[in-house]
């Protein structure tokens, strides 16, 4: 089957950066608990999840909107400080650029669903120039309503502003919880990019039908172009 558009994750797919989110939510969730996340507590809770989901999670009970905004702003401030000290890695995958300039070329719908809050989300279009490649009208992030990933509504949002069903999508994920929201909103195809995980990991998920280590693998067969008049 040829789609006819494609849908990012950004953190740890486009921008891999999910060392930068562990550090710093390391050093966050000591300030709120005490004890830094472990590990797997890392992939359970935190990856593809809001922030008023992980903080409600490092401190035991249902925060309210004040600790969410306050909280959150604070860790992400720590992010974004951690991103500029990192600057030769501060730059977007490797074979990202060609792969979105092959995609603006050919006209080919493209957007991110991302669980980033407006702040970090205009942040990555400053620094990373995303506009370039994106309406970033269409681009989804966590403002507070949408439910964070496993739920589908993301990835369902991001079809609809595409002008697209799910189905006709491709989705580019590397978190667990996201490629279980791609495949909750019926995503005709989840391709997993291994900028942490190894493709052991995704090999056992039967909803990944595609894996890549980088953005020069993918597989640019799977669209479908419009001839050119």
């Amino acid at each position: 089957m040829n789609y006819k558009g494609i849908i990012f994750d950004f953190n740890g797919t486009l921008y891999w950066d999910s060392a930068l989110h562990k550090q710093a939510w390391r050093e966050y969730s000591k300030i709120l608990r005490g004890t830094q996340f472990s590990d797997e507590e890392m992939i359970k809770y935190m990856f593809g999840r809001t922030n008023e989901q992980i903080i409600r999670y490092a401190i035991g009970k249902q925060p309210t909107p004040e600790m969410v905004e306050k909280y959150g702003q604070e860790k992400e401030a720590l992010y974004r400080k951690m991103c500029f000290e990192d600057m030769d890695k501060f730059h977007l995958a490797k074979g990202a650029v060609e792969f979105l300039d092959y995609l603006k070329e050919n006209n080919i719908p493209r957007t991110i669903a991302t669980m980033s809050d407006k702040v970090n989300v205009d942040f990555y279009i400053e620094n990373f120039h995303l506009d370039d490649w994106f309406d970033v009208d269409k681009i989804v992030y966590s403002d507070g309503k949408i439910p964070g990933k496993p739920a589908p509504d993301i990835y369902e949002i991001a079809a609809k502003n595409l002008g697209l069903k799910p189905c006709e999508c491709i989705v580019v994920e590397d978190a667990l919880s996201g490629i279980k929201s791609a495949e909750k909103a019926g995503i005709g195809k989840i391709i997993a990019i291994c900028s942490e995980e190894s493709p052991e990991l995704y090999k056992s998920i039967p909803c990944v039908t595609g894996i890549i280590n980088d953005f020069d693998e993918f597989d640019r067969n799977l669209f479908q172009i419009k001839e050119k008049v």
